[in-house]
């Protein structure tokens, strides 16, 4: 029987520091000061659970670790560990294979969840050939306080048939945990997201709830609605808050009874779906207004979690960064880029109104070598701050236009944001959408 863990590290204390942890969690460990001696260990005694290594090693580094050892088994999890220094060798471990990466330092929790996460991936048997998915492939990236509850909420929910509500600012990454509630709930039908906020009204009820042939003009054939497709799966609403009135009282009777009537029909359809909502404003507040039913947000909301903005969670920049580095230079065909310390501090000092969006968008500016908002210096810079969110607003709305070509509704869908939010904003900075339309209707 093979050890749980390999722990790969050079320095002593952290060595015996980490196996300690691992053995008061019950996990059984073997160290090694070298690499080369955990490949013959491998070679010799068979495969791990899992890997945990150093990335800066004498002789064979982290790096040539992790391919060497995938190589035997691409199946195997390797997590590896670095300094703030060495984001860019995470970055390339991410994009070799590897399982995690955890920041020095790194709390004794942090590295036991991550551990027991990859073997819970590893496939029975340690079968060759097959690929674990890793923690990141959720998206919740971040070894944070803040980030550990969202986890620690997404495993204590995941099972759970209790319908979620999800609460948190633009950017904070509401689709990526209602995807992992999905994931963690074993349900084998879809996940299904609606955006609220980007369905007009008009076809609103068709798409969420299907019609009949002939319902209404141009109706030529039944069609399942997206409540029904989702079926035996998870359907996530998107800024539930701009629901049409008239519809949340018939999205309340579908989330109750769980079944739905088509449009024009007079039968009932069954349906087995969870409901995973989310908004970025207080729903009870909307309910006084008058603009949300309230008997609607105690039903969605049997649980609620909220998610951190990223101003609370500054210490997962060097790990976000190294995340979104790796999958702008996967996506777009960049070479790595280092992310220099200054940089680091800078943003670390920032608001970060567009949260974890915000910040994907300033890291692949960065790896595009395009100058951030914030560089050397404050030359050029606005006078106020207000002028400066202001400028990196309007910069963001004309971006959005001009990649939906010139269409509003397009456009506050990729910003995030209520059509009318956008158009007031349209007004407030004097843009023109019509003057970035492209094609036949320019």
């Amino acid at each position: 029987m093979t050890d749980a863990v390999f722990l790969i590290d050079d320095d002593d204390a952290i060595r015996e520091s980490v196996a300690q942890t691992f053995a008061l969690a019950s996990l059984s460990c073997r160290t090694f000061s070298c690499a080369r001696s955990a490949l013959e260990a491998i070679q010799q005694t068979g495969l791990p659970d899992v890997v945990v290594t150093d990335v800066k090693l004498k002789g064979i580094d982290g790096l040539q670790l992790l391919r060497s050892a995938r190589a035997i088994d691409p199946g195997l999890p390797v997590i590896v560990i670095t300094g703030h220094g060495d984001v860019p060798m995470a970055v390339e471990a991410m994009r070799s294979g590897a399982f995690d990466f955890l920041m020095k330092p790194f709390s004794s929790a942090s590295i036991v969840a991550r551990v027991r996460s990859a073997i819970a991936s590893r496939p029975r048997g340690g079968a060759a050939g097959a690929t674990p998915a890793t923690a990141n492939d959720s998206g919740m990236v971040g070894s944070s306080s803040a980030m550990q509850r969202v986890r620690a909420a997404v495993k204590a929910l995941g099972a759970s048939p209790a319908d979620v509500l999800l609460l948190g600012e633009t950017g904070t990454g509401k689709e990526v945990v209602a995807r992992a509630l999905h994931a963690a709930s074993g349900r084998r039908g879809p996940f299904v997201a609606i955006n609220c906020c980007a369905l007009p009204e008009a076809v609103f009820e068709s798409e969420m709830f299907g019609h009949e042939a002939g319902a209404f003009t141009g109706a030529l054939r039944r069609r399942v609605g997206k409540l029904e497709h989702a079926n035996g799966g998870t359907v996530f609403l998107d800024e539930v808050e701009s629901m049409p009135l008239a519809l949340q009282g018939k999205l309340l009777r579908a989330i109750q009874e769980r079944e739905v009537e088509r449009l024009g029909g007079n039968t009932s359809v069954r349906i087995d779906c969870r409901f995973v909502t989310a908004t970025k404003v207080d729903l009870l507040d909307a309910g006084t207004r008058g603009t949300f039913r309230t008997d609607l947000y105690y039903r969605i909301g049997v649980a609620t979690l909220r998610l951190p903005p990223l101003r609370e969670r500054i210490e997962d920049i060097p790990e976000l960064y190294a995340y979104f580095a790796a999958e702008a230079s996967s996506r777009f065909g960049l070479p790595l880029s280092p992310c220099p310390d200054p940089l680091l501090r800078d943003w670390a000092t920032r608001e970060w109104p567009g949260n974890v969006r915000e910040f994907r968008n300033a890291v692949e500016r960065h790896c595009f070598g395009v100058e951030d908002l914030i560089g050397d210096g404050d030359v050029g810079l606005p006078s106020s701050l207000n002028d400066l969110v202001a400028d990196a607003e309007r910069r963001y709305i004309e971006s959005a236009l001009r990649q939906s070509g010139g269409h509003v509704n397009q456009a506050a869908v990729r910003l995030g944001v209520p059509r009318k939010t956008l158009y007031d904003k349209l007004v407030r900075f004097a843009i023109d959408a019509r003057q970035y339309r492209t094609g036949t209707d320019a």
